[in-house]
């Protein structure tokens, strides 16, 4: 079974969370949420305050070797504030220096930038992120999502399908072609 951690806080991207977790469940992943302070997060909904999500982990007590694949949804509010935790950006780099999938949609980007894992990669990200990426060195693209290396990335929460398809091809979690 692959283990999947979810980075996020307070003002996740409601459907960014929810919904890769349950795709990516239901292909057999066990998916555990993080967050720098246990008990629960609060998500937005688009333009209000959502649901909460239990927290199963502080990201103290992640140790990124028992994982397969990190995913980072965005939501302004959520990777604005998750830069700004050294822990955090800390297992961004543990599992890209691993080369385990790095899957971040939306403003979740920003976390590649701090991170330092942008420079001379494919990336896309909700417009807003793209003139920072592109600072940063990224070769920005718009589409649905962009799969450099064991880096993903996607634009927003119509792209989910995409998103999580990538993750589960990168996992080797589905066939891909009639050879695979």
């Amino acid at each position: 079974m692959k283990r999947i951690l979810v980075i996020a806080t307070d003002g996740f991207e409601q459907s960014e969370l929810t919904e890769p977790r349950a795709i990516m469940q239901d292909a057999g992943a066990e998916v555990t949420i993080a967050s720098p302070e246990d008990g629960s997060i609060k998500g937005w909904d688009k333009d209000h305050w959502g649901e909460s999500v239990d927290v199963d982990i502080t990201l103290d007590e992640v140790s990124s070797g028992d994982f397969d694949a990190l995913i980072l949804p965005g939501g302004q509010i959520n990777p604005d504030l998750l830069r700004l935790q050294p822990r955090a950006i800390e297992l961004v780099r543990e599992f890209d220096a691993a080369g385990k999938p790095v899957a971040a949609i939306c403003h979740a980007p920003w976390l590649l930038i701090e991170a330092g894992l942008v420079e001379g990669r494919t990336i896309t990200s909700w417009p807003s992120v793209r003139t920072d990426l592109a600072n940063a060195g990224a070769n920005v693209v718009d589409r649905e999502v962009a799969v450099d290396g064991h880096i993903i990335t996607s634009r927003n929460p119509g792209d989910i399908a995409a998103f999580t398809d990538a993750l589960k091809q990168a996992l080797a979690m589905e066939r891909v072609g009639e050879n695979a």
